[in-house]
Order: structure tokens, then sequence, then C-alpha cells
């Protein structure tokens, strides 16, 4: 049950295509998040720049990574969807917000020495400041959940430690936002099952939400099913195919009967491997055609995120002004 009327803030970046794993382990609950809550879903643009990128693309990854919203089932009428660097608010609280926050809290953020060690060569201020603006992003709209994945779990914390910060020095306003914990599929790659799926991994990983019938069939077709982990730890690439299955089929009697064959050895993957592509198909298949369908309509699409905008900047814009009366810059 979820719980009613709450603020839910989270955003996506427009990196390139989104998989199955952020499908399952992310969007469709935003799906369900928005029929009884104030959902505030965001392309979070100015995230995606703390990386090497194409300048040239930004702009339309940024609208694909809109259509892909609306494709999986968002409803610019029960929620606002809009993109982060059309409301400037965002990177003015940040700017406050950093004013706040102890340099050690942003150097052991983990996600930062990940991304440190894996950019060497573009260490930049914004891969450490990052945590700050997501912090701004979700004290913004005053936020009461956040659904993020456990990479982001620590930023949330730090979410809490300056809005926390910010009540003790300048008096209570805002919120400590909590991370929204709900059941999702925590969906492995097609080749390593011991590692998230993950578009970094290569394209033959993961299964990305705009792959056609046959691209799912040859990577399914290729996706390991054997024990075994590169440090001895077991890990089972059939029982990673067999999850999969079940989460997204509702044959609740084969489900059964094919963990009944999992478990005595049984399973046959000749047989089982076209059964999952098919199913992966038939799930794709509505949003796929409601995300071609859209991409007809560029100038629907546009309206949509200047509505988003709008309706963002109401909320951001008195944040703001309270957040600058308080610190004495009205």
């Amino acid at each position: 049950m979820f719980p009613r009327e709450k603020i839910i803030f989270s955003g996506v970046q427009p990196t390139g295509e989104l998989h199955l794993g952020n499908y399952l382990g992310a969007l469709k609950n935003w799906s369900a998040l928005q029929e009884h809550n104030r959902c505030f879903f965001c392309v979070v643009d100015y995230h995606a720049i703390t990386i090497p990128y194409q300048a040239k693309v930004m702009s339309k990854r940024v609208l694909e990574a809109a259509l892909d919203l609306l494709a999986v089932g968002l409803d610019p009428e029960k929620c606002v969807i809009f993109v982060q660097s059309q409301v400037p608010e965002h990177t003015e609280l940040s700017w406050i917000l950093s004013t706040l926050t102890p340099l050690g809290e942003l150097e052991r953020m983990t996600q930062y020495k990940d991304k440190a060690s894996e950019h060497r060569q573009n260490i930049n201020a914004g891969l450490l400041t990052y945590p700050v603006l997501m912090a701004a992003d979700i004290l913004l709209y005053q936020t009461d959940l956040v659904p993020v994945g456990e990479d982001q779990t620590q930023h949330v914390e730090l979410t809490r430690i300056l809005a926390r910060k910010f009540n003790n020095t300048f008096g209570e306003y805002f919120k400590e936002p909590k991370v929204y914990e709900a059941t999702v599929a925590r969906v492995m790659s097609l080749l390593e099952p011991n590692k998230k799926m993950s578009k970094s991994l290569g394209p033959n990983h993961c299964l990305s939400l705009n792959d056609p019938p046959e691209v799912i069939r040859r990577k399914i077709a290729k996706a390991v099913t054997d024990e075994g982990g590169p440090n001895g730890e077991r890990v089972s690439g059939g029982r990673n195919l067999l999850n999969l299955f079940k989460v997204l089929s509702e044959d609740k009697p084969l489900k059964k009967e094919l963990e009944e064959q999992y478990q005595a050895g049984e399973l046959k993957y000749a047989e089982f491997k076209p059964l999952l592509a098919d199913t992966i198909i038939k799930v794709l298949e509505p949003i796929q055609a409601r995300r071609a369908e859209l991409a007809t309509k560029p100038q629907e699409l546009q309206k949509i995120l200047l509505d988003g905008r709008d309706k963002a900047r109401l909320i951001a814009q008195k944040t703001l002004r309270d957040v600058k009366e308080r610190i004495g810059l009205a």
C-alpha cells in the first residue's frame, strides 16, 4: 500500500537508452507512485554533464529520456515531468547548500570515488559536488520520499544532514526526506550475472527498452547460464534468467513448474530462453508502441515539458524565496 499524498521526487539522467533494469528497478514503481502522491519526476541533465559527453547530442538525449518516462506510463495529468536545467532554482539552492556542506562529507561519497576512478582524465568539481545538487533537487519541493537505488541512498542521507543543518542554523523549514523503499527486482547483467545490468558494461549485457524483438532474442540466446563468479562466489546465470522470467510473467503455474525444474537441475535452456525472450518482448511491446507514437508528436512533448517546468517553478520559486529570507538575502 502506497502512502497517501506524500511528495515524491526522483530523476533520471539523459545518458542514453534506458534498459530493463531501469524499468523494473525504478520506472515501473514511479508509475504506481503517481496514483496516490504528488510526484515530481525530472530529467537531471545538469547531473549528466559531470562525466564526458557530446554537446551536440545532449538536447536529443534529454528529449529521449522524457519520451521514455512517458512511454513507461508516467502521466503529466498525475505528476510533474520536467527538465532540471529549465528550473534555475535547482542550481541556486545548490550553491546555498554548498556553503553548509562539510568537504569531508563529499569526499567520503562512494559514488564520487567510483566516478573519479572511472573518469581519471575528468575528475571535476561537479563530480564532487554532485550530491549537493541532488540535495537541492530533493529539498526544493519539500520532498517526503525519494525512490532511489542502493547507489544513491548515501546521497539521500547527505540531503537529510543538510536539511537538519539548515534548520538548526536558520530555523525549522526543510523536511528531512527518506528513501522510499520498495520491493523491486534487482536485474543483473546477461553476461556477468554477478554485476547489475548496466549500459556501461556493453550493449550485450543489457536489454534496452527500445530493443526490437530480434535483438532481444539474440541477446537472450547469448546470455550465460553457468555457475561461478570471478572470485569463486556462487553466481548462477540460469537463476538470473529465471528470476527475470518470474518478475515479468503472470503465469503462476508455469513459474512454479520452471522453478521446480531449475531446483532439480532439469531446466532446459534451449526451450526456456525463447520463452523468456517472448515474455520480454510482450512486456516491452506496449512501451515501445507508446514511445513511437509520442515521437511523432514533438510539439506535444515540448508542451508537456514546458507545462512541467512552469508547475515545478511555482513551488521552486517559493522555496527559494523562503530560503533567501531565512539566510538574510531577501
